[in-house]
Protein backbone atom coordinates (compact mmCIF):
# COMPACT_ATOMS: atom_id res chain seq x y z
CA UNK A 1 0.00 0.00 0.00
CA UNK A 2 1.43 3.74 -1.07
CA UNK A 3 1.34 6.15 1.66
CA UNK A 4 0.06 9.39 -0.77
CA UNK A 5 -3.10 6.57 -2.04
CA UNK A 6 -6.28 7.55 -0.80
CA UNK A 7 -6.99 4.69 0.73
CA UNK A 8 -4.39 4.92 3.13
CA UNK A 9 -5.02 8.35 3.82
CA UNK A 10 -8.79 7.23 4.75
CA UNK A 11 -7.53 4.34 7.28
CA UNK A 12 -5.51 6.79 9.09
CA UNK A 13 -8.11 9.29 9.36
CA UNK A 14 -10.53 6.54 10.73
CA UNK A 15 -7.68 4.99 13.06
CA UNK A 16 -7.23 9.05 14.83
CA UNK A 17 -10.78 9.63 14.82
CA UNK A 18 -11.43 6.48 16.94
CA UNK A 19 -8.26 6.72 19.23
CA UNK A 20 -10.20 10.80 19.96
CA UNK A 21 -13.62 8.54 20.70
CA UNK A 22 -11.93 5.91 22.56
CA UNK A 23 -9.83 8.63 24.96
CA UNK A 24 -13.86 10.72 25.61
CA UNK A 25 -15.27 7.97 26.51
CA UNK A 26 -12.69 6.89 28.75
CA UNK A 27 -12.17 10.37 30.07
CA UNK A 28 -15.89 10.80 31.21
CA UNK A 29 -14.88 8.76 34.14
CA UNK A 30 -13.56 11.02 35.87
CA UNK A 31 -15.93 13.73 36.94
CA UNK A 32 -14.65 17.64 38.16
CA UNK A 33 -16.18 18.21 41.98
CA UNK A 34 -15.84 21.34 44.03
CA UNK A 35 -14.72 20.80 47.85
CA UNK A 36 -17.33 22.39 50.01
CA UNK A 37 -14.60 23.44 52.72
CA UNK A 38 -12.03 25.24 50.57
CA UNK A 39 -14.04 25.90 46.68
CA UNK A 40 -10.67 24.09 45.27
CA UNK A 41 -11.55 21.95 41.91
CA UNK A 42 -10.72 18.70 42.14
CA UNK A 43 -11.32 15.11 40.43
CA UNK A 44 -12.55 11.44 41.69
CA UNK A 45 -9.93 9.16 40.23
CA UNK A 46 -11.86 5.98 40.31
CA UNK A 47 -8.71 3.99 39.53
CA UNK A 48 -7.28 5.04 42.54
CA UNK A 49 -10.68 6.05 44.41
CA UNK A 50 -8.74 9.20 45.57
CA UNK A 51 -9.02 13.03 45.05
CA UNK A 52 -6.63 15.03 42.54
CA UNK A 53 -6.58 18.84 43.18
CA UNK A 54 -6.55 20.66 40.31
CA UNK A 55 -5.27 24.03 41.71
CA UNK A 56 -8.18 25.92 40.83
CA UNK A 57 -11.24 27.82 42.45
CA UNK A 58 -14.77 28.06 41.92
CA UNK A 59 -15.02 31.90 41.44
CA UNK A 60 -19.17 31.56 42.67
CA UNK A 61 -18.14 29.38 45.64
CA UNK A 62 -15.48 31.46 46.60
CA UNK A 63 -18.04 34.91 46.46
CA UNK A 64 -20.84 32.73 48.27
CA UNK A 65 -18.31 32.20 51.46
CA UNK A 66 -17.16 35.47 51.22
CA UNK A 67 -20.77 36.73 51.33
CA UNK A 68 -21.44 34.10 54.01
CA UNK A 69 -18.47 34.63 56.92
Amino acid sequence: MDIYSRKFAVIIIIALVAILALQATSNSNVAQRIDSDTCEIYVMDPRINARQYLDEFDSKCVELKNMNP
